[in-house]
């Protein structure tokens, strides 16, 4: 009797491309083989993304195509099993939604699992943490993946020693917030969200230094030392980071490690402090500035990015030129502009109107990505 197969199909985030790798390690430790293709398997997992609409409208696409493919063949459609970021709607109601779906299985399950099958043979997606605290109002991070939790300093470093021994040069740290890297566990600002159904902006727990305090070198910064302590690892990169959790020491590292990549991700959001605000960013325009101009002093051949939200209700044309007048100032190589799209359970589908006409929304992302990355004449960075 053949051996059954399996088929992965990926959508969103590289901590996506990473969970998917430890789920084919899972299957092939189960005696499972991996199929070339979706339309040849036995079972067929779905890494799901819930960032925007238009990405869980993909996933359903995906799945009425596979039902009506295999109907039209006439043959046994492959069990489907269901994980990623749509859990985040619950199963009860995803089985409603999607009934073609036989399993659900929570990503946080295989996040730090010991083993992945990686394609690349030179660099490696490296998980340090998983889940958020942060509850920006947009954000359905917290409710699809947790609460954030630090993989722990010696089960990373036994990872990277093996990808060292295994002839791996990159690798990429990963988390929602990397930077916020065993804060968590020094006890330090264990929030709790409040999950009333009469919310205002104001009962949210600000994101304005979620971690205070923190004396000596950060936990991040020491995690980085120690991975390039791995004479055989050469590059190492990071993400995402959050503004609030940058510490000069990382700035400092960044500086003085010239293993540390020079492109630095840092998501902005909005270039206005009202939108800020109502996102529930923690910092405002300045803040974000300030850690701009720092790490230019010190990093001299520093390659920037951000993420852009467009759109986001109540945005008016004032806050808008806000966002353009900051693209200008802050000068980014790479900027990842996305159309808000309110997602179900998060705290801005819960207490504001998605009010910008999406004909708004589409003039603004036209306009950001101009500034951004047509109108700019240095080289793009490898973005892995």
């Amino acid at each position: 009797m053949s051996a059954k197969t399996f088929f992965i199909q990926i959508y969103g985030c590289q901590a996506n491309k990473s969970d998917a790798e430890r789920l084919a390690a899972m299957y092939l430790d189960n005696g499972f083989v991996e199929a070339k293709d979706w339309q040849t398997c036995d079972e067929l997992i779905l890494v799901t993304c819930s960032i925007r609409k238009r990405a869980e409208d993909r996933v359903r696409a995906f799945l009425h195509k596979i039902q009506s493919y295999f109907q039209e063949e006439e043959r046994i459609a492959p069990r489907v099993v269901f994980s990623g970021c749509m859990l985040h709607h619950g199963v009860e109601r995803l089985h409603k939604m999607l009934p073609m779906v036989d399993e659900f299985m929570p990503t946080n399950k295989m996040a730090f699992a010991k083993r992945a099958v990686r394609k690349d043979k030179n660099h490696a997606f490296v998980p340090i943490s998983t889940g958020c605290n942060s509850f920006c109002t947009f954000c359905i991070v917290p409710f699809a993946r947790g609460r954030e939790a630090s993989r722990s300093k010696e089960d990373i470093l036994e990872e990277v020693a093996q990808l060292a021994k295994d002839g791996y040069t990159e690798i990429t740290l990963i988390g929602q917030n990397v930077n916020s890297w065993g804060l968590e566990k020094m006890g330090i600002s264990s929030r709790k969200m409040m999950l009333r159904g009469d919310l205002k902006r104001e009962d949210l727990p600000s994101n304005q230094s979620q971690y205070l305090n923190v004396e000596g070198t950060p936990p991040f910064v020491e995690l980085l030392q120690a991975v390039s302590r791995f004479e055989n690892i050469k590059i190492i990169r990071f993400i995402s980071s959050n503004p609030w959790d940058f510490h000069d020491e990382l700035i400092e590292e960044i500086a003085r490690n010239p293993k540390i990549d020079r492109f630095v991700h840092l998501p902005v959001q909005s270039g206005s402090n009202s939108v800020l605000h109502r996102m529930n960013r923690g910092y405002t325009r300045e803040d974000y500035l300030e850690v701009v101009r720092k790490l230019r002093a010190k990093v001299k051949d520093i390659t920037l990015g951000t993420d852009i939200i467009v759109g986001f209700p109540g945005e008016t044309d004032e806050e808008f030129a806000d966002t353009l007048e900051l693209a200008k100032e802050a000068n980014w190589h790479v900027g990842f502009v996305n159309i808000y799209s309110p997602r179900p359970g998060t705290m801005s589908e819960k207490i504001y109107k998605d009010d910008v006409p999406y004909v708004v929304k589409k003039a603004r992302w036209d306009a950001l990505d101009q500034i951004i990355n047509k109108d700019h004449l240095q080289e793009r960075p490898k973005v892995v």
